[in-house]
């Protein structure tokens, strides 16, 4: 699994961190990051009980700005950025004329001429392509996927953690605060990929190393737990959200995915608008569906799914081990005549392995509130 000696790998600003804490380590998207440091299972239920953090630098940051910035913004990807104000973020997509999902991204709305945007790291390159090929003179579209690093700090401690070292904390889903907090510009973020109450912190990478100690050292006494990829894998799988390359790609549209709330279909045009109206109109073939193991069966992507007679009706796209539900489950792209509460049954290495149509969240994470305060 390591591929700490591949000089051909990107590496965060953390990584000397990740090597004292025995992380392992994995290719992801051209990075070498931290799959597990004491057990995914372990790190998957220190962030639901009590807090976790996880370096996510490998993510993208684009920043697009200059007169009309975010006029410009909302003519390419799909969401409304009318329907926020500044300080709020948005969950988007960026597609293609065909409609295939180039990436799902976050807009942080600063002001009508600045947006942050935070993609995948696989794609980061290609969306700051797009966008800058279109734009607008006076609106520059810079690439700062190697200026900064994220952390994610997730877990029903989250406030306490993060407010005893003096970062604003208790803003609302989905918004944002720039501070400076000992002489660093950080951007603090109300967003996260795990269902769990948390935030996610953008930081210069000089200052990364500081913040990251000053987090572990501060959330001890609540349980703090370095977490890897492999968590964060299970953890939003849990909660039915979607992975760009298996959930979502450039073959799995939105509306086969059931992101049409993540369409702005009032706005006049964006990339793949006239697709799209296409397949609303016509309605997607394939939805993508939740599963729950009702036997010991583990799905994997790629696994095929049949129905009761034996006929193929989709594929899993993701899937995994539920730690909290302690039995398998996936996000399967199924025929859509499949219902909530179906019977099907998942081919795993050779076993047909039944498994019951269920709508996610697999598992309801016990906060006070998903959108709100």
């Amino acid at each position: 699994m390591s591929d700490i000696g591949r000089a051909d790998l990107l590496t965060s600003p953390l990584h000397r961190r990740h090597l004292s804490l025995g992380a392992k380590f994995a290719e992801f998207s051209g990075w070498s990051m931290p799959v597990e440091y004491t057990g995914a299972v372990k790190e998957h239920n220190a962030v639901r009980s009590a807090v976790g953090i996880f370096d996510v630098s490998h993510l993208g940051k684009a920043l697009v700005r200059g007169p009309g910035a975010v006029a410009y913004v909302n003519s390419c990807l799909t969401n409304d950025l009318d329907k926020i104000g500044p300080g709020q973020a948005q969950y988007t997509l960026c597609c293609d004329v065909g409609g295939g999902v180039v990436d799902d991204l976050i807009a942080y709305l600063r002001s009508d001429d600045e947006v942050l945007l935070i993609p995948n790291a696989a794609n980061a390159t290609e969306v700051v392509r797009r966008l800058s090929a279109s734009a607008p003179a006076g609106v520059n579209v810079l690439n700062l996927h190697s200026d900064y690093a994220i952390l994610a700090v997730q877990g029903p401690a989250s406030d306490e953690v993060l407010e005893s070292i003096g970062y604003p904390v208790g803003h609302r889903y989905m918004s944002f605060v720039d501070v400076e907090h000992d002489d660093v510009a950080v951007v603090v973020c109300r967003t996260g990929y795990t269902g769990e109450r948390g935030y996610e912190l953008v930081v210069p990478n000089q200052a990364a190393l500081s913040v990251w100690d000053a987090i572990m050292s501060a959330g001890q006494a609540s349980g703090i737990a370095a977490a890897g990829l492999a968590a964060r894998d299970t953890l939003r799988t849990e909660m039915g959200y979607p992975l760009h390359g298996n959930d979502i790609s450039m073959r799995i549209s939105p509306l086969q995915a059931r992101l049409g709330w993540a369409i702005g279909w009032k706005k006049d045009s964006f990339w793949g608008h006239e697709a799209l109206r296409a397949e609303k109109a016509a309605g997607p073939t394939q939805t993508l569906r939740g599963l729950v193991a009702a036997g010991r069966g583990i799905p994997r992507s790629g696994m095929s799914v049949t129905n009761s007679a034996g006929e193929s009706i989709g594929s899993v796209t993701s899937g995994t081990y539920s730690p909290s539900r302690k039995r398998g489950i996936a996000l399967a792209l199924l025929d859509c005549r499949v219902a909530d509460s179906d019977h099907v049954y998942v081919d795993v290495r050779g076993r047909r392995e039944p498994f019951v149509v269920t709508k996610p969240p697999f598992f309801t994470p016990d906060v006070q509130e998903r959108q709100g305060s």
